[in-house]
């Protein structure tokens, strides 16, 4: 069996996927159109131009111009059911999606927007496809604590139906330790915590991830390579990496995918996973950022079932739902 139909064939789950970073060109201009909201760009392929990024930073500032066609609920839904039918395509069968409720607060769109339209949309794909869907809230780091704590009461007649909150947008200059209180409350009041860390950010940023905001995985982590002792808690502790490979050759964390330490990683025994992580903009969703980084760093078979297995075992799924997905890849 080649390498393709191998990844296609096996379930998947992703860990690590920004649904605003989902929204693609042509769906840009058709909302756009519809909210009557006139963009920079004359076409998609002008918009697909300008996704030429030389960090975080310059990615983000298009990210969030980007998120301005958003602003019904059906246009969270649209945005949402689209990401869901490429994880049918891609053979996805479980996803957990991160979504940046400050990038929409502070233009004016309420809380329940958004939030219905993307849920609207995971009950749906789940009736249809059998896709399941989890969903954890993420505070935009290059804001205040005091900002996260205000959204945080925003977010409280949904928090039944959210199972985590995280951490992402600008790493540099904004550590973890910044939000140590906000992720203590919510670590009290039952949920669960993940943090980016370690993708621009130094290997400090792991360690204040896991000691301040008791996290149970690493999104990105592929810094943890410069210190053994770090990547020996990792491996003891079973902590997983949710790994982006598309996007870290976009953002210029590796000059190209054969640089990139993912295969180090897992020869090291560490729990890594594949993810797009913002797919429109980094040129691939899940089987891309497989087919492409096993192509690129020479895995295997046993190599991609091992990935596979580990997005399954660090979701947050049931341990008889894990089991059921396991059995299929063994």
């Amino acid at each position: 069996m080649g390498i393709e139909t191998l990844i296609q064939k096996l379930p998947k789950a992703e860990l690590h996927l920004h649904i605003e970073g989902s929204l693609e060109p042509g769906l840009m201009f058709d909302l756009a159109k519809r909210n009557n909201i006139k963009l920079r760009f004359n076409s998609v392929e002008e918009i697909k131009k300008a996704y030429q990024f030389t960090n975080l930073q310059t990615f983000l500032d298009i990210y969030y111009e980007g998120a301005n066609v958003l602003i019904r609920e059906q246009d969270f839904y649209d945005l949402t059911m689209a990401y869901l039918k490429k994880c049918r395509e891609d053979n996805v069968v479980h996803t957990e999606i991160f979504f940046d409720p400050q990038t929409h607060l502070q233009r004016g769109i309420a809380f329940e927007t958004f939030f219905n339209g993307m849920k609207k949309a995971f009950s749906d794909a789940k009736s249809e496809w059998g896709i399941s869907s989890k969903i954890i809230m993420c505070f935009l780091r290059h804001l205040t604590e005091e900002d996260a704590f205000e959204t945080w009461k925003k977010a409280e007649a949904f928090k039944e139906e959210i199972i985590g909150v995280g951490l992402d947008s600008s790493e540099m200059g904004h550590p973890p330790s910044k939000f140590q209180n906000i992720f203590k409350m919510c670590l009290e009041e039952g949920f669960l915590t993940v943090a980016h860390a370690g993708e621009e950010g130094p290997p400090e940023y792991i360690w204040e991830a896991l000691d301040l905001l008791k996290v149970s995985r690493i999104d990105h982590g592929v810094r943890c390579f410069e210190d053994e002792k770090l990547m020996d808690r990792l491996v003891r502790e079973k902590i997983p990496l949710t790994v982006c490979p598309l996007s870290n050759i976009k953002l210029c964390v590796f000059d190209k995918m054969e640089d990139h330490n993912l295969k180090k990683l897992m020869d090291r025994g560490l729990r890594v996973t594949v993810n797009s992580d913002d797919p429109s903009y980094f040129g691939g969703y899940m089987n891309q950022n497989l087919i492409e980084t096993a192509v690129a760093l020479d895995l295997n078979d046993e190599d991609i079932k091992t990935l596979c297995r580990n997005s399954i075992e660090a979701s947050f799924l049931s341990e008889t739902e894990k089991e059921k997905y396991l059995k299929e890849i063994n």
